[in-house]
């Protein structure tokens, strides 16, 4: 490594410039031109990503002042906030909004708890234990269009599924006449969340289960020594170490779920009260054709994603921070 000279031999401004010139000793570049040469090769991934995300949202952000309906094209103009006003106040959206926080909160919740009992049940060690992970993931692994259809099709039907297949078996065995109920019909919003929740416990076991294999065994092994019995063990030491895991799970959760429009689509069609926020958008854009309202929709449902992927990355940031010290 290079030693600088002294401010006495070359001079106090001199030497400010040397300085400004170096290298540090990781390779970093100190010099404005420096910088630019390292980052150039990134510089048409950003163009890419402006042009494909940012400038669609712009438009869209534009579009949500207007008043434009492909149906009354003589009424396009400035239409203001009018169409956040109806995002709000319409009793449409607003059963829609209430049905959007319902089956997050409702699938969140659920699959965390189921994910934790799973995780650690997988975190013992017993013979064929990578196998069973591996079939455990599956669930996340399916197309969701595929997952939808294999519910509404194979499990949901009344007269071929899966359920009403097996109330039939079991009623056979006591010699009765077992019911036939149309479960999509009669529980619409159970069927959707009950999809979703097998469809994302997996991904929140996987979370959870990374949170229990970072336990320190010291700890653990010290509780077993002095007598802990297993729920308080759980309740003392695995749950505070795992707050930030079921965060994380919660957050990424809520993300992923709020925009869900492939099991709504697929099991009911927005129908019998299970239209949620991107399928009400859905139906605005391509069967009303209001886009400025649509684009306000869609506006609204971002910036509520924006927020919580927001707390995500702080929830990350500080498990990154207790990880390492």
């Amino acid at each position: 490594m290079a030693t600088p000279l002294t401010d006495t031999a070359v001079g106090p401004s001199r030497a400010a410039h040397r300085a400004d010139r170096w290298v540090t000793p990781t390779g970093a570049p100190t010099t404005a031109r420096q910088r630019w040469v390292r980052r150039a090769p990134l510089l048409p991934a950003l163009v890419f990503l402006i042009i494909v995300t940012q400038l669609p949202f712009v438009a869209t952000l534009v579009i949500s002042f207007l008043r434009w309906n492909a149906l009354s094209p003589q009424t396009r103009g400035w239409a203001g906030i009018d169409n956040y006003k109806k995002v709000f106040t319409d009793s449409a959206l607003r059963s829609s909004v209430l049905f959007t926080i319902v089956l997050t909160a409702t699938v969140v919740i659920v699959s965390l708890a189921l994910g934790l009992a799973i995780a650690l049940l997988l975190d013992r060690t017993f013979f064929g234990r990578g196998l069973v992970r591996t079939l455990m993931i599956t669930p996340f692994l399916i197309v969701p269009v595929a997952a939808a259809l294999l519910f509404k099709h194979g499990i949901y039907n009344p007269s071929y599924g899966l359920l009403n297949g097996t109330l039939t078996w079991i009623w056979d065995l006591f010699g009765g006449t077992a019911p036939q109920p149309d479960w999509l019909t009669d529980h619409p919003k159970i069927m959707v969340e009950a999809q979703l929740i097998w469809q994302w416990t997996p991904f929140m076991m996987l979370i959870l289960l990374a949170g229990l294999q970072s336990r320190d065994p010291e700890v653990m092994e010290a509780a077993n020594v002095d007598g802990a019995t297993a729920w308080q063990t759980f309740t003392h030491l695995t749950l505070p170490h795992m707050r930030q895991y079921l965060e994380l799970g919660a957050l990424l959760g809520t993300i992923f779920i709020i925009q869900n429009f492939d099991a709504v689509f697929v099991i009911t069609s927005g129908g019998l009260g299970t239209a949620n926020l991107p399928y009400t958008i859905y139906q605005t854009f391509f069967s009303a054709h209001d886009y400025g309202l649509a684009s306000a929709q869609g506006v609204v449902v971002v910036v509520g994603s924006l927020i919580i992927a927001t707390l995500a990355l702080r929830t990350v940031s500080s498990l990154l921070r207790e990880e390492s010290t």
